[in-house]
């Protein structure tokens, strides 16, 4: 009995605790995940076909239609609370059409006026970062006139 509380206090004094700090290049991180240098990203080029192009791997996410109006659809923000995608349209011809699996498309400081398609085209909404709050995406455009 002895040697098992023994055990139980040894295993408490050194088992860390639930709040935990990890730094990279840093001996003092100031945030759960403190990153002191470069960082890369999964990037992948998605192309278009005849049905519903999924994106569902990577973070920057370079979406190639091959005819205009080809779908690309987010997973839902519902399933992912917190996902950042960086998307970029790189055909200078077709118009990608993006979509979700669920929830909307609010654009940054909008609370009305959601949609659930939004068009990426050359000039309008080529470079877009979407971020999941749990229930829609929010959107932060690069527009170029």
């Amino acid at each position: 009995m002895l040697k098992s509380v023994g055990f139980l206090v040894l295993f408490l004094l050194f088992v860390p605790s639930g709040y935990a700090q990890v730094g990279i290049n840093t001996t003092t991180p100031l945030s759960t995940l403190d990153v002191n240098g470069n960082l890369s990203v999964k990037t992948l080029t998605l192309n278009g076909s005849g049905s519903v192009t999924l994106i569902n791997d990577g973070v920057y996410v370079s979406v190639n239609p091959q005819a205009t109006d080809q779908e690309f659809q987010l997973p839902s923000p519902i399933t992912y609370p917190g996902r950042i995608y960086f998307l970029r349209n790189i055909n200078n011809t077709n118009t990608a059409k993006l979509t979700t699996a669920a929830g909307n498309f609010f654009f940054k400081g909008l609370t009305s006026g959601g949609v659930n398609t939004l068009y990426m085209y050359d000039n309008h909404y080529r470079t877009l970062l979407v971020i999941s709050d749990g229930s829609n995406w929010t959107v932060y455009e690069n527009y170029t006139p």
